[in-house]
């Protein structure tokens, strides 16, 4: 498995997405994925699973139409490897609302794992700043499950989309609620200092 540094990884990011939300988006992904290979039992692909979730929306700033139609270019023009470009365009699998449809389906676990928690990941934390706290760290699963209910809360969150994510992965979408919370409760304070870092640079 040949894989680019993370510090390069970031700086890809950073050279094709410029406004806060979706760097911090990036930032959320990398950390979910970092602790779910940590979690699944794949501690060694850890920084692995991290990058390809820094790298997931690459393209989506600059060519929204084109998501995950545009990101191999712009990764092979940054000597990113087919094995990462496979997993960013995987997470788009299924057909697109502008008549596009993606036919890289995921198939390591990993792929799986970032389908299925992309857009829970976004959900999450439209949720968490609805509470006083401004956080996911005193969330529940009832709560979380509450807006993920409200067809009108945080609607461009697939639900569609996080539902075959559970699918794929065999869960139930409990589970999936369940431990992707957990996740971002535990990485919520590594997320906001990277975030950090790089507006203050």
């Amino acid at each position: 498995m040949v894989c680019i540094s993370r510090e390069k990884a970031l700086e890809i990011l950073l050279k094709y997405n410029k406004q806060p939300f979706h760097i911090q988006h990036a930032l959320t992904v990398e950390a979910i994925m970092k602790w779910f290979a940590k979690a699944l039992g794949y501690d060694d692909e850890a920084e692995y699973w991290g990058i390809v979730g820094l790298l997931h929306d690459v393209d989506f700033e600059l060519f929204p139409e084109e998501h995950c139609l545009k990101a191999p270019e712009l990764l092979r023009l940054n000597g990113v490897g087919e094995d990462v470009i496979h997993a960013v365009v995987s997470h788009g699998y299924g057909p697109h609302g502008n008549g596009i449809v993606i036919d890289v389906e995921p198939i390591h676990e990993m792929e799986k794992v970032l389908f299925a928690t992309d857009e829970l990941t976004g959900l999450i934390w439209a949720a968490a700043l609805m509470r006083p706290s401004k956080s996911s760290k005193d969330m529940d699963l009832k709560s979380l499950k509450k807006k993920y209910k409200s067809k009108g809360f945080a609607a461009g969150c697939s639900r569609d989309v996080i539902e075959r994510g559970a699918e794929q992965l065999g869960w139930d979408l409990d589970k999936l609620l369940a431990t992707t919370l957990q996740g971002m409760a535990e990485t919520e304070d590594i997320i906001n200092v990277a975030l950090k870092e790089i507006l203050e640079k």
